[in-house]
């Protein structure tokens, strides 16, 4: 249980701006690298601006998931998760930190590109009579998606990579989308029982899109947590436990969490899990081990990595 206290101060995680990269100049896309290599190994979390996703598409898609979450507690449920399939999820459905209560959050969860019978392959459950909806987040995830993978290029250029070298690793992706809401935080709750607990993201990359209400909190590598305030026109991107896994841990997976305590208000986030095939190998990079180190980790397929950090959170 990592015991939760209010932080005293606002992050200053870079905003990378990562409009040149989409050039075909070499320099200027090695220049934006440099940058994203930076965060990845102070924090691991940063923002990005001119990421080519039209602010409308945002928008929009917010408001179709406020209009879910505004439907009755009984319509919503018909939704729900079934064994390993995607859906909806009511509060107090996860725990993320494992040794406090669970959260308090519900959420909607979808795959895109689900092929069955391939690893990993989860069912989608979609809303019926619903229009709109659907069509709405699969535009979002598409544009997204895009985004994701321009970053993951830079990632790969930082670490002294081809630009495309991880683009095979992502052709069986199962990466879900989740939107999210979290409830003003109540009076009654159970003793460190946050919106979201303390946690790092288990695969590659996450791509945040926040609403202005606040409560994203980030914890440097000094331990002092710090609040990762929304900033228009921009997304969060934190780096995944997969990372530790590629870079010999250096690069940077933080933890952190959601506390929806001072706003009043609903809480509404966006969020795409930009990850490997399940099936995909993951050791050490060449270029991140000196001859003078050992692998911290093991090898292991992204899936393996995945389930088991699935199983922790129930």
């Amino acid at each position: 249980m990592i015991i939760y206290s209010e932080p005293n101060t606002v992050s200053d995680l870079p905003i990378i701006d990562i409009g040149p990269s989409f050039s075909k100049n070499k320099t200027d896309r090695a220049e934006v690298a440099k940058n994203i290599g930076r965060a990845c190994k102070e924090t691991g979390f940063f923002y990005i601006s001119n990421h080519g996703v039209d602010q409308n598409l945002i928008d929009e898609t917010f408001a179709q998931a406020n209009r879910f979450f505004d439907q009755p507690k009984g319509w919503k449920e018909k939704w729900k998760k079934k064994g390993g399939s995607n859906g909806y999820e009511p509060l107090e459905t996860q725990r993320l930190d494992n040794e406090s209560p669970r959260d308090i959050k519900e959420s909607f969860n979808f795959t895109l590109g689900n092929i069955p019978g391939t690893s990993g392959y989860k069912s989608n459950i979609w809303p019926k009579n619903f229009p709109e909806f659907r069509g709405q987040l699969e535009a979002y995830k598409i544009a997204v998606w895009k985004a994701g993978l321009q970053v993951s290029r830079l990632i790969s250029l930082s670490l002294g990579m081809s630009f495309k070298h991880f683009d095979s690793t992502f052709s069986q992706q199962k990466s879900p989308l989740r939107i999210l809401r979290y409830p003003p935080q109540p009076k009654n709750t159970q003793y460190n029982q946050l919106g979201c607990g303390a946690h790092t993201d288990w695969g590659w990359i996450t791509l945040l899109s926040q609403d202005m209400t606040g409560g994203l909190e980030v914890e440097k590598a000094s331990g002092e947590w710090v609040r990762v305030e929304p900033v228009p026109g921009t997304f969060v991107v934190n780096l995944g436990d997969i990372m530790l896994r590629w870079t010999n841990a250096k690069y940077h997976s933080s933890l952190h969490r959601v506390m929806n305590n001072y706003s009043g208000i609903n809480r509404h986030s966006i969020v795409l899990f930009f990850n490997h095939s399940h099936d995909t190998h993951v050791e050490c990079l060449p270029s991140c081990l000196s001859a003078e180190e050992k692998p911290i980790f093991l090898p292991c397929t992204a899936g393996e990595h995945s389930a088991q950090r699935y199983k922790e959170s129930r």
